[in-house]
């Protein structure tokens, strides 16, 4: 049997009593015999760990049934029966025994305990069926030490930079739990997520806000006392950012060189907390010339006129040397000065005037009869001549009828016009093959002049009779691209211009001479031969059109003008380091043509510019003759040298220039604030019915204009590809983020995804330069089956860490979708081409009396320069200022801004507005307003 120590004196006479033979001795057996029926000791309670908190005594309690004895064992020692409080119950459901005992643990009998193992106590309990013993409870000293191991330092930090305060709390026992405090206010991290305290006890500003500039302690705590770190102070500061520029001072010198000043704040943010101030200067300064007024002078008198019926003669001069100008006075006195030049004798050489006057009168008559009869002469010999050399023309069967004779200058060289016996010379099925554009003007109509490659037989187009008995005449005008449809009016005016279609002899060479030899795309270009009356070429859908004013090209020259937007694999690209390419690249010609005043060039841009700080360094450049490009102005940076005016509008640019040439927006962001770009996302599908268990969903990715989105239409109609929904709208970040694809909620049940990433990325450059187009992603699906037809799915599409758009997709690849295009339809495009008058929304007569009204300096600055003003184009007035009049130059800005819902309300506001009452009721009268 196993020995050990019996605490009370009865209990071991009994036990002696039990033994065999009587036989003292001290050794116990581990259980004694009880009846089988009753159970071994369960512990109800055990006793559990405690700490001694200063010298105050801890309480051990267990409790068990059925139980006789219960006595508890520390350290391997038996603690004696006096130190057990003893409690005994009845269980009222099981009718066992309940037996509780507790004990004191002091402070001395933990600390008088000596080695590695620290002071530990359980209960061992007593049944007739044996003993059970409970777990042990460990009694440990509390303490906690006052020196943090480690403490949080102050910082200072930028704004939304990450920031980690470190922080170790003292050894303790317990250990201890640690807490933060910001202002003596505790951080609980699930009420500001912008927090987060770590298994170390560090604290984690995941980005710092101007908020988060406080105090911060560290509080580490247990049963036994609190410490606090030392304070650290977290300062998040901004460094300052300039403001935009402010307008250009007026130029301090009234007349000839001067200063102008324009000035910037480092507001933008400011500077907080420390931050740094701006780098650069706050103020600019250029050299600016004012014109200096010139005050008008007279001219020498002119010689006397001869003595009038009224015995004076008049003299007269002109305020021409020099005129005035830029505001000078004109000359004041009279124009015309008159005398007596008879010197008292008129009466009496009235009367003899009178006689010679009879005498002279009777010469004119005859003389006039003989300047008739020679006249009518001529005239019949005019007559007989044309009339032989029409009956030749009859005879050799190429002119038979009237509308020959009219469309034959509108044929090129090797036309051969149709006989009379063609009952329809101008069937519309096949159409004269007119590679130009023509309009319909006011004027009679000239032929040009006859070139070495003619046919000797073509008649010219005269304001003869032959004529006159037509109402109205429509020309058929076909183009490359599209087909227009313009109308001659019969009550056509004497005005010396020409327009036409195909010009030969001496035009024609010259047309070739300017000709180039860029390669023309359906759909992609147009073209027109344009004179002095001027036009409008625009390729339809693209948002892209060139305005050429009337006056641009010289009296009596003719050019074969294009438009043609450059495909992306056939030119180099504008854009270099980190800008992107924002509009299409355009080349109009042909290059090196003389042009009297601006011609317009409309872009479309895909540069997001609603945001209420400047995000975009916008820069227009041009392509050399060797292929490099050269930038031509930086919006915003512009100077007298500038040879371009560039218009900015939220979707479009309308560059005024002077040369013909190949162009193309670019841009790169302008700090702080990084810029976005208006992208398209576009999804198409195989045309139905699919007859495949394959099935492909494509996604593209395009600049947000009319030209990106056509290219993309053009080349699925090419796949056998249909545009599922209108394409989405997305802004893209100058965040070097990749563009990230995937596709969820699938039915799996019937379709399976052949993609074994999760989602697909396209990388951040490829969109943000601009250079690849079009961009796709392609989502193969597999159907389990033919018979399945209905797909339902999600399509995500987002920027890392930037906006996105979701497509909600569910369609039968069975059934056959209608043709659906968001392009506009075939009725509310723009014609390709127009061609004088009619290309213009104001009349020739109002655009004169408006530039006579307001090209000249007004003091009351009346004029054009608060024009520019009232139309949103006087971001650079200098510009307009160098041209021969700059509110027919202004006039040619609104008219390319307002070509597609150009009506005179906005302009006669402007005018107004300005008090131009008189501008008014011509508009008025002549106008449509």
């Amino acid at each position: 049997v196993k020995r050990s120590k019996i605490p009370c004196p009865s209990c071991q006479e009994k036990l002696l009593a039990a033994l065999p033979g009587g036989i003292e001795t001290e050794v116990l057996p581990d259980s004694f015999p009880s009846a089988p029926a009753e159970p071994l000791p369960e512990f109800l309670l055990e006793p559990e760990d405690a700490f001694i908190v200063k010298n105050r005594p801890v309480q051990l309690r267990c409790r068990a049934s059925p139980a006789t004895q219960i006595y508890f064992k520390c350290n391997g020692e038996w603690v004696n029966q006096n130190d057990h409080v003893t409690r005994e119950s009845l269980d009222q459901i099981t009718g066992l025994v309940v037996r509780e005992v507790d004990i004191s643990v002091s402070r001395t009998q933990v600390e008088e305990l000596f080695g590695l193992e620290d002071y530990w106590c359980q209960c061992v309990a007593w049944s007739s069926a044996g003993t059970t013993k409970s777990n042990r409870a460990y009694v440990r000293i509390a303490y906690l030490r006052k020196n943090f191991e480690q403490e949080p330092l102050g910082r200072e930090v930028r704004l939304e930079q990450e920031v980690l305060l470190q922080c170790r709390p003292p050894e303790g026992m317990p250990a201890a739990e640690v807490d933060w405090l910001k202002n003596e206010d505790v951080i609980d991290p699930s009420q500001d997520s912008n927090f987060l305290i770590t298994i170390d006890h560090d604290l984690i500003i995941k980005q710092a806000r101007l908020s988060d500039t406080a105090n911060y302690t560290c509080v580490a705590r247990n049963v036994v006392a609190k410490r606090r770190s030392s304070t650290a102070t977290l300062i998040v500061y901004v460094s300052g950012g300039w403001s935009s520029w402010t307008e250009w001072s007026e130029c301090n010198a009234r007349c000839g060189r001067g200063w102008q000043r324009r000035t910037r704040s480092c507001t933008n943010p400011a500077p907080l907390n420390g931050g740094a101030f701006c780098e650069g200067p706050p103020f600019q300064r250029v050299t600016c010339t004012t014109l200096c007024p010139v005050d008008g002078g007279w001219t020498e008198w002119a010689k006397w006129s001869a003595c009038g019926t009224e015995c004076t003669h008049w003299r007269s001069r002109e305020c021409q040397a020099p005129p005035p100008r830029n505001g000078g006075k004109h000359c004041s006195g009279s124009m015309m000065e008159s005398k007596n030049c008879t010197e008292g004798l008129c009466a009496w050489l009235h009367g003899s005037t009178l006689h010679h006057l009879h005498n002279s009168m009777g010469v004119a008559v005859y003389a006039g009869l003989v300047g008739a009869l020679l006249l009518c002469v001529i005239l019949v010999l005019c007559v007989g001549v044309l009339a032989y050399r029409r009956r030749c023309r009859h005879l050799h069967g190429d002119i038979t009828d009237s509308s020959s004779a009219l469309t034959a200058a509108f044929h090129p060289g090797n036309y051969k016009p149709p006989r009379q016996d063609n009952p329809h010379p101008l069937h519309p099925s096949a159409p004269p093959d007119l590679t130009a554009t023509a309009g319909a003007f006011r004027g009679p109509l000239f032929s040009l002049q006859q070139g070495v490659n003619d046919s000797p037989h073509k008649i010219p187009m005269t304001t003869s009779p032959l004529l006159d008995p037509l109402p109205s005449l429509k020309i058929k005008v076909y183009n490359s691209s599209t087909l227009s449809s313009l109308e001659l009016p019969a009550d056509i005016c004497s005005d010396g211009e020409i327009l036409s279609l195909k010009s030969v002899g001496t035009v024609g060479r010259e047309r070739d001479y300017h000709s180039h030899t860029l390669s023309r795309e359906p759909g992609l270009s147009t073209s027109a031969t344009l004179g002095n009356l001027g036009g409008r070429l625009t390729i339809p859908n693209t948002g892209v059109s060139l305005l050429v004013p009337p006056g641009t090209i010289p009296q009596g020259k003719f050019y074969e003008m294009y438009l043609i937007i450059n495909k992306w694999d056939k030119t180099t690209l504008p854009s270099e380091g980190s800008q992107t390419v924002l509009s299409p690249v355009v080349s109009c010609g042909p290059s090196g043509m003389l042009l009297n005043r601006p011609v317009v060039l409309t872009l479309p841009h895909c540069a997001q510019l609603d945001t209420p700080t400047p995000d975009w360094t916008l820069t227009l450049k041009t392509q050399t003759h060797q292929g490099a490009w050269e930038e031509v102005l930086t919006v915003g940076e512009e100077t007298l040298s500038s040879p371009c005016y560039l218009q900015l509008e939220e979707e479009c640019c309308h560059v005024l220039m002077e040369q013909l040439g190949t162009y193309g927006l670019v841009g790169q962001s302008c700090p702080p604030q990084p810029a976005c770009k208006r992208l398209q996302l576009a999804l198409f599908a195989p045309r139905a019915p699919c007859l495949s268990l394959d099935y492909s969903l494509r996604i593209y990715c395009i600049h947000d204009t009319p030209h990106a989105l056509k290219e993309v239409l053009d080349l699925e109609r090419s796949l056998g590809g249909v545009l599922l929904e209108d394409p989405k709208p997305l802004f893209f970040k100058d965040s070097y983020h990749n563009l990230r694809l995937s596709i969820h909620d699938i039915p799996h049940t019937h379709w399976r995804s052949k993609l074994l990433a999760k989602y697909q990325e396209i990388p951040f450059y490829h969109i943000w330069s601009g250079s690849q187009r079009p961009l796709h992603c392609t989502f193969s699906l597999e159907r389990g089956s033919l018979a399945v037809s209905q797909l339902t799915c999600k399509i995500c599409v987002r920027q890392v860490e930037g906006e996105g758009q979701i497509f909600q997709l569910h369609t039968d690849i069975q059934e056959t979708l209608p043709p659906h295009s968001p392009l506009p339809s075939g009725g509310t495009c723009l014609p390709s081409s127009q061609v004088g008058p009619y290309a213009f929304r104001l009349p020739d007569s109002i655009r004169q009396k408006i530039c006579a009204s307001l090209d000249a300096p007004s003091a009351r600055g009346c004029d054009w320069r608060l024009l520019a003003r009232s139309l949103g184009f006087d971001r650079y007035l200098n510009y307009f200022a160098t041209k021969p009049s700059p509110t027919g130059v202004l006039l040619d800005l609104w008219e390319a801004c307002h070509q597609a819902d150009a009506d005179l309300v906005s302009l006669a506001t402007a005018l107004e507005e300005m008090g131009k009452s008189e501008v008014l009721v011509v508009m008025t009268t002549d106008g449509d307003c």
